[in-house]
């Protein structure tokens, strides 16, 4: 029987060999294959630490397959959404402030370069172009538009209201916007997810609105059945931190410690993440007087 340690480094070592197999290979789209399923059964690990630990490994092979083959949207999704992931996750494992920054440019980098496929993001480019390019976009596009629009939320929410990151953000809320009309149910109702956080996180008179904020979070749990994690803390800590709503908190939290992750074993490492922060944002002393 393998340890803990054992699997790990057979993991490291694997992922190594497949680096390395394509770097000698010129047929991405087989690499491509192989990978995926990888990085999606990623999501059923209930070992927090651990992804947190292999994620190194992981993200330096999707940055050698992306480096082979830079245009190729299936290998960007992958990019987006493993740096943006590896964000959340690594939060809660208590990774440096630096080493965050950088995945988090990282998942920019990859997000800005999916969405430019299609969308016109150049700083020449008006947001009016941006709207009418978004209203020819088909629920097809629905995918990359989503996994590219949350690899940059992912470097603005590190900047912490950079005057860069606030420019950007109105990039963002245009394609989640269109998103919305497309298809609000996309990944557990994470657009409206996006909205609840969005309208809590900004001040009145730059659009904040509490109202729409705890509108948004309720459809996104209904959306998810109340199975998607993620809602419930980011709801406690941002719309009832906001409004000073200690009962939604707790209730939120709570439902979040209580939730058992056999009931969704596809979302398992984005539940734990959520069942770690929601542990923190309890300890915090928030409401404390």
């Amino acid at each position: 029987m393998h340890s803990r340690n054992g699997g790990r480094k057979f993991r490291q070592t694997a992922m190594a060999g497949l680096a390395l197999l394509f770097s000698l290979s010129s047929c991405s789209s087989l690499m491509t294959g192989m990978i995926e399923p990888a990085v999606g059964n990623l999501q059923k690990e209930t070992d927090l630490d651990l992804v947190c630990e292999g994620a190194p490994a992981d993200l330096l092979m999707i940055d050698s397959m992306i480096a082979s083959d830079p245009d190729n949207p299936a290998l960007l999704q992958m990019g987006a959404k493993s740096y943006s992931a590896s964000v959340a996750a690594m939060t809660e494992c208590g990774a440096k402030t630096d080493r965050l920054a950088a995945l988090a440019d990282k998942a920019r980098l990859y997000g800005t370069t999916l969405l430019g496929r299609d969308l016109p993001l150049a700083p020449k480019d008006s947001i009016g172009d941006l709207n009418r390019t978004l209203q020819e976009m088909e629920t097809s596009k629905v995918p990359e538009l989503f996994w590219g629009a949350l690899g940059w939320t992912t470097w603005i929410r590190q900047q912490h209201g950079t005057p860069a990151s606030i420019a950007d953000s109105v990039k963002v809320e245009r394609i989640m916007l269109r998103l919305e009309e497309l298809d609000d149910t996309f990944q557990q109702g994470s657009i409206h997810l996006f909205f609840g956080a969005y309208y809590a996180a900004k001040p009145p008179m730059f659009g904040g609105r509490p109202d729409l904020s705890r509108m948004h979070f309720e459809k996104a749990l209904a959306i998810s059945h109340h199975s998607f994690l993620l809602i419930q803390t980011t709801y406690a800590e941002t719309y009832a931190r906001l409004t000073m709503d200690k009962e939604l908190h707790d209730r939120m939290l709570k439902e979040v410690l209580d939730f058992p992750l056999n009931k969704a074993p596809d979302l398992a490492l984005s539940n734990q993440i959520a069942k770690r922060k929601a542990k923190r944002l309890l300890a915090d002393g928030f409401f404390t007087e």
